[in-house]
């Protein structure tokens, strides 16, 4: 019996990243939070109640909690990716995860970048897919959203 195992080049024998590391900068909003909480009332309180909940957070002045945050900051900059495909792929795996509160927030967040509302529905086609008939329930709070943030 042969076993073949694949030789993996050692850290140093790696190539070499091509060109520079790729800068990350804040993305370009078109909307506000205000002007997406004066559109939607789920936004609104979805927002409202985000806020609250986060100064409390901040009051515990945890360092784990705060690099977790910065992490989660960094990782939505523009990139390779850009902002806009970033947010959708929150809101496919958020959808995915069954997260209400996620799959508000990457809605809001990608419409706030100029992302389309068919292009958000095909996202979701993608977790219903991913994910199966148990995301369907967080799919109907999504297009409530969707409806009130595009109509």
């Amino acid at each position: 019996m042969s076993t073949a195992t694949t030789k993996h080049p050692a850290p140093a024998e790696r190539p070499a990243q091509e060109g520079p590391a790729q800068e990350r900068k804040e993305p370009s909003y078109l909307y506000t939070e205000k002007q997406v909480s004066e559109k939607s009332e789920i936004a609104r309180r979805f927002l409202e109640t985000r806020a609250r909940l986060n100064a409390n957070v901040d009051k515990a002045n945890n360092l784990l909690v705060k690099r977790f945050y910065n992490l989660d900051h960094v990782t939505y900059l523009e990139g390779a990716l850009p902002a806009k495909t970033k947010e959708l792929m929150g809101l496919v795996a958020s959808a995915c995860l069954r997260c209400d509160d996620c799959v508000t927030y990457h809605a809001v967040q990608a419409y706030r970048l100029g992302v389309t509302r068919t292009e958000q529905e095909e996202s979701l086609n993608v977790a219903l897919v991913v994910a199966g008939s148990i995301a369907i329930p967080h799919l109907r709070r999504a297009y409530e959203l969707l409806k009130e943030l595009y109509e």
